[in-house]
Formats: C-alpha cells, structure tokens, sequence
C-alpha cells in the first residue's frame, strides 16, 4: 500500500469512531478503539510502540511512545483536547523524525466534526 492508500484507510476509520462515539471521551478511548478499527480492516498496526532516542551511537530508552504506527511507515498520534497547539505539532514532528517516517497524522477527538481535528504533516 502507498502512502496516501495508508492515511486515506486511517482516516476512513477515525471517522468511523468518531462518528458512533463522538467527542468527549478520554484519548485511551480513541485509541483503543482506532487500532481495532484498523486491525478489523486488515491494516497492520501497533500501539504505543517505544520509541528510544539514538544519541553518540548510545541508545536511550527515554520514554517515547507513539501512539498508533501503521503499516510500518505513518505515525499517528491521537488527542482530545480542546485546541490542538504547537506543542503537539512538536510532538508528531519529533515522533517522524526519530522513527524515520515521512507522515504524521495528528487526529483531536474532541471536536463536533472529525475533519476540524486532523493534521498531516510530512517529514
């Protein structure tokens, strides 16, 4: 699967959750409820995958975690905020960068319609 083929089913099932859970409920959730969604479809994903800092060729496992990574090659971290800020931003870039993946998916639950919540970014 191609880059877009992969975020295009990402999305397809987070508007999935979105639309029979609605905003409000907590972050874990989504989550939990996005990675069955995918795995229901076939889509090879994994949840809260370590991801350590490389630093003088010494490996620090410093707490990094990504949220969803699908199919080996997008990022996905979740929220459900009230607005999503440049710290978030942040976070999604750092994860890309540290994973070596080339897009980022930053999906905020906590909206009335899904498509005021999503993000892409590309590496």
């Amino acid at each position: 699967m191609e880059i877009n083929q992969i975020t295009e089913q990402i999305l397809k099932c987070a508007f999935k959750v979105h639309s029979e859970l609605g905003p409000g409920l907590l972050e874990s959730a989504y989550e939990e409820c996005l990675f069955y969604e995918l795995l229901q479809n076939g889509i090879k994903v994994e949840k809260q995958k370590a991801l350590p800092l490389i630093y003088h060729d010494v490996k620090l496992e410093v707490g990094y975690r990504i949220d969803l990574l699908v199919e080996n090659s997008v990022v996905v971290e979740l929220k459900s905020v009230e607005t999503l800020t440049d710290v978030h931003t942040a976070q999604v870039l750092t994860y890309l960068k540290l994973s070596k993946c080339k897009v980022g998916l930053l999906l905020n639950f906590n909206v009335k319609s899904l498509k005021n919540g999503i993000k892409r970014f590309i590496n």
